[in-house]
C-alpha cells in the first residue's frame, strides 16, 4: 500500500520538459465493444475530451460528472459533436474494469470506456487526478485545446468556451442541405445583430435564441421564406456572454455561436 501510494505520488510530481501538442491517435474497439476512432472523430469536426482516471482517486468520478454535465449542454444543442473517452492511467487496469468504472458512476452519456492508458498519458505531459485533454481540429489541424494535471471546477468553463469555438468555425458542409448560407452580424454584439438566411428553395424557417444549456430565449422566426432572409433581433436584453442562435429547416437544424457584450 506504501509503495502504491508513493508511487502515485511521484506520478503527479513528475516535470515532463515538453508536453505533446498533437493527439496520439487509437482506434478499435472500446471496452463495451464499440468501434472506436479518434482521429475519425476529429476529422468530423467533434470535440474529444480524453479522461484519466486512477482507480482508487476519489476525485476523479466528481471530476469526470462536471465535465460531463458541461458537455451536455453543448450536445443538445449539437447532438454528438463533443466525444469523450475513459482511460485508466495505466494498462493494468483491466477492460471489465474500466467498463464498470464509466458505468457505475453514470458517466456513459459522454465517456467511451477504454483500457492501456499509460502510453497516451505519458504522450500528454504525466499523470494527476485526474488528466484531462481536450483535443480538437481535422487534418492536420489537429491539436490539443487545453490539458490539465490538477483538475479545479473553473477548468470546464475554459473547455467549454474552447469547445464552442471550435464549433462556431465549422464551416457551409454543416449546414442543412436548404440552405445556402447562414451568418450573424455583427458578431459578438452588444445591441442589434442582423441573421441572414440565403434559402435555396421555400421552406418553413425557425429561427430562435437560447443559452448555453438549451433553453429558449426568443423566437424570431417560425414563418415560410424563400430567398434571403435577414431577421433583426436586439439583444440588449440578454446576458454578457455565450448564446446560441439556432435555426431549423425542414427539420434539420444548424447553430451558431453569438457572443454578447455589454
Amino acid at each position: 500500500m506504501t509503495k502504491s501510494i508513493l508511487f502515485s505520488l511521484a506520478l503527479m510530481l513528475v516535470i515532463t520538459i515538453s508536453k505533446a501538442q498533437t493527439p496520439m491517435q487509437f482506434s478499435g474497439v472500446d471496452c463495451n465493444g464499440a468501434s472506436v476512432d479518434m482521429f475519425a472523430d476529429l476529422d468530423a469536426g467533434k470535440a474529444v475530451i480524453l479522461f484519466f482516471y486512477m482507480p482508487s482517486c476519489g476525485s476523479c468520478p466528481p471530476s469526470a460528472k462536471k465535465i460531463q454535465a458541461m458537455t451536455n449542454n453543448i450536445n443538445a444543442l449539437r447532438p454528438g459533436m463533443v466525444k469523450g473517452y475513459a482511460f485508466p492511467f495505466q494498462n493494468s487496469t483491466t477492460c471489465t474494469y474500466s467498463a464498470g468504472w464509466v458505468s457505475s458512476n453514470n458517466l456513459g452519456t459522454l465517456y467511451q470506456p477504454m483500457d492501456s492508458g499509460a502510453a497516451h498519458v505519458a504522450n500528454y505531459g504525466g499523470f494527476g487526478m485526474p488528466t484531462i485533454v481536450l483535443l480538437g481540429g481535422s487534418g492536420a489541424n489537429k491539436r490539443v485545446m487545453f490539458s490539465t494535471l490538477s483538475f479545479s471546477t473553473s477548468d470546464t468553463t475554459a473547455m467549454r468556451d474552447s469547445i464552442l469555438a471550435l464549433l462556431s468555425s465549422t464551416g457551409i458542409a454543416d449546414v442543412p442541405s436548404a440552405i445556402n448560407a447562414f451568418s450573424i452580424y455583427p458578431n459578438p454584439a452588444s445591441d442589434i445583430v442582423y441573421i441572414n438566411v440565403d434559402l435555396k428553395e421555400p421552406s418553413h424557417l425557425i429561427i430562435d435564441v437560447t443559452d448555453i444549456s438549451g433553453k429558449q430565449i426568443a423566437i424570431i422566426s417560425t414563418e415560410k421564406h424563400s430567398g434571403i432572409v435577414t431577421k433583426q433581433f436586439s439583444t440588449a436584453e440578454l446576458p454578457s456572454g455565450n448564446h446560441f442562435v439556432r435555426l431549423q429547416v425542414n427539420g434539420k437544424t444548424v447553430t451558431q455561436k453569438l457572443t454578447v457584450q455589454h
